[in-house]
């Protein structure tokens, strides 16, 4: 997994392009009709249900603008909000609140919507010791956010992206010529480079777990695809010889039933590619 430091430089390449891409060489509304030195108040109000994310970006965002601008939290990240419940209060100059008030509500409405969706799932396997994480199948740009709104959520992060895990899937398999060779070949490359990564390896038969289990250093086996009957075999096939992990399509109506055949993980594209933003407003106090 990235390093806290490598998280935080991605956080602060967001800001400053989310910043960039809005303001560009200035807001043009605000210089217009509000003077620099005016100075105002603002409320962010929750106009939706569920689970609040993106408060202390939002305070990185606001930083970022103006540092004299100061941010009074009443809700934290992760907490269950209500329609009507107000977040934060920031107050500063009026100009700086309004240049930062779009790139906060996409982002705290966006990583809301995430977090509340991976809260569902993390309440569906209550009690079943099967841990919900993430994919690669995030927005580009906005990663970072997103898998941080999974953190908030109560999820688990997977990978962050190409460099930090090996994960060899059907197409690595095929092209390396089978799983053997697949997983050799990456171990010698892993030797080469001197690099320390964990392997994870996608079955698609209870075949290709037999095989897999023939070599060594193989962290996670990913179960991919498999019914509820098949991925029961899958787990006793591998025992305590590696983590598991159940992927594809699993949704809100599968996911316990999957977690109850007893695997480690269950992965989930949809707790970021499939939701829909929680409605919130910055309004002037």
């Amino acid at each position: 997994m990235i390093s806290q430091a490598q998280f935080q430089k991605e956080i602060d390449l967001i800001i400053a392009n989310a910043i960039r891409e809005d303001v560009g060489d200035g807001d043009h509304s605000s210089l217009a009709c509000i003077p620099a030195s005016a100075q105002g108040k603002a409320k962010l109000l929750v106009k939706d249900d569920g689970i609040i994310a993106g408060v202390e970006f939002a305070k990185k965002v606001f930083a970022y603008v103006d540092e004299n601008m100061t941010v009074e939290t009443l809700i934290e990240d992760g907490s269950t909000v209500n329609y009507g419940d107000i977040v934060f209060y920031v107050e500063g100059a009026s100009q700086s609140i309004l240049k930062a008030e779009r790139v906060v509500l996409n982002a705290m409405q966006r990583m809301s919507a995430i977090a509340t969706k991976t809260k569902t799932f993390v309440d569906l396997l209550e009690g079943t010791g099967t841990k919900i994480l993430d994919t690669r199948k995030t927005t580009p740009g906005i990663r970072a956010l997103e898998k941080w709104a999974v953190k908030i959520g109560g999820g688990e992060n997977h990978r962050f992206a190409l460099y930090d895990m090996i994960m060899l899937k059907d197409n690595h398999i095929d092209f390396a010529g089978g799983i053997r060779k697949a997983i050799n070949k990456t171990k010698a490359y892993l030797k080469d480079t001197n690099r320390d990564l964990k392997i994870i390896v996608e079955a698609r038969s209870l075949e290709e777990i037999e095989e897999i289990l023939k070599s060594d250093g193989v962290y996670r086996i990913l179960i991919d695809n498999f019914n509820y009957e098949n991925t029961r075999k899958a787990v006793a096939l591998i025992g305590d010889k590696c983590l598991t992990e159940s992927s594809g399509g699993i949704n809100e109506k599968t996911v316990r039933k999957y977690a109850e055949c007893g695997v480690d993980y269950i992965s989930s594209g949809a707790l970021t590619h499939s939701v829909y933003n929680m409605d919130l407003s910055l309004k002037a106090v």
